[in-house]
């Protein structure tokens, strides 16, 4: 009669393997893989011994492992526009913030002559787990379309109609209170011929604009409500601010789509003997580094890019290691930063 052979312990000098969860549990490592994942095919029963013995021996999915055997890497293609400075600030902040995790990053640019698609269709020729895309223009579609691939965050952008099983995350600064922010502001000091540059098709113009005109509203000023075109870029603030000049009165006040729409609105401003803010206020929207320059000096909305970044990371690796049930739209609080281009009007 042979003697039983006793079950070895797992060597408490290595890591615990799915293995070892299966010998103790006396089931197929297949069947404690599918316990883990959360894929039917065990009893309740069965299912709650494997999480206990899964728990008391320490056992740690490995997401490396995982992931290779997922046909995916440890990297994370970002897609940024190299000509935003907002942009250029997040992704100094995501790269140690995906090496803290362990993770590489990829980067690709979107240009006027470079699609998005192209962009993403790039990164996932290099393999990236997910990816990170920066202020992006295409539809809701698009993204979906992508997030059946690989695990998807939107930065800096609202997405209505994503859903919670969409392997899709977003973070975003709150536009509609940032906007709202700089009206109250204005309005305190005094202002109420207020005019608002914004971002064309650019992302987050709609959501700016439609705050603005709302904030104008609250505060009995729907009939000085006026939204000039533009876009997300010094050249767009520079049409609108010879468009102002050509009329026949400043506003005391303007209220841009982005810095840089602010930065061109500022250049024009001041070549032609304006007086900002003597004769009209500027505030900019980002807080981008270049805002803060005492030359420029500008009042704006500050958007938090060391903590967008970080956030963004996580969300991907949460999603990439445990599935689109981590994905989730962050929101996070606008701050109004004042400077030296605004003051109480001089009528």
């Amino acid at each position: 009669m042979s003697t039983p052979r006793r079950r070895r312990p797992p060597d408490a000098s290595r890591r615990p393997t799915m293995a070892d969860v299966a010998a103790r549990a006396g089931v197929s490592r297949t069947l404690v893989s599918f316990i883990l994942d959360g894929k039917p095919g065990a009893s309740e029963e069965t299912r709650q011994r494997v999480l206990a013995i899964a728990e008391e021996i320490g056992y740690r999915p490995d997401s490396a492992a995982r992931l290779l055997a997922q046909g995916r890497s440890r990297t994370l293609g970002v897609m940024t526009d190299v000509r935003q400075l907002f942009q250029s600030e997040l992704v100094t902040h995501i790269y140690p913030a995906a090496e803290h995790l362990g993770y590489e990053v990829l980067l690709s640019a979107n240009l006027p002559d470079r699609t998005e698609a192209t962009v993403v269709d790039s990164l996932l020729s290099h393999r990236c787990g997910a990816l990170i895309l920066l202020g992006p223009n295409a539809d809701a579609d698009f993204f979906r379309t992508v997030a059946a691939r690989v695990p998807v965050v939107v930065a800096c952008r609202r997405l209505p109609g994503v859903h919670a099983e969409d392997p899709l995350s977003t973070v975003r600064t709150n536009d509609a209170k940032g906007i709202r922010q700089a009206v109250d502001y204005l309005v305190g000091l005094g202002h109420s011929v207020i005019h608002h540059v914004d971002g064309g098709t650019d992302p987050g113009s709609a959501d700016r604009s439609r705050a603005y005109k709302t904030a104008m509203r609250a505060h009995g000023l729907a009939d000085e409500i006026t939204v000039i075109p533009g876009a997300h870029n010094e050249d767009a603030g520079a049409t609108a601010a010879r468009m102002m000049l050509d009329k026949p009165t400043l506003p005391t006040a303007v209220l841009a789509g982005n810095d840089r729409c602010a930065l061109g609105i500022l250049d024009v401003f001041t070549r032609a003997g304006v007086d900002v803010p003597g004769q009209v206020s500027l505030v900019g929207y980002d807080d981008s580094r270049l805002s803060e320059n005492p030359r420029i000096d500008l009042t704006t909305i500050h958007q938090d890019a060391p903590e967008i970044a970080r956030t963004a990371v996580e969300l991907a690796v949460q999603m990439l290691v445990e599935g689109p049930s981590r994905a989730a739209d962050v929101v996070l609080e606008p701050t109004l930063i004042v400077r030296g281009t605004t003051a109480p009007p001089h009528y």
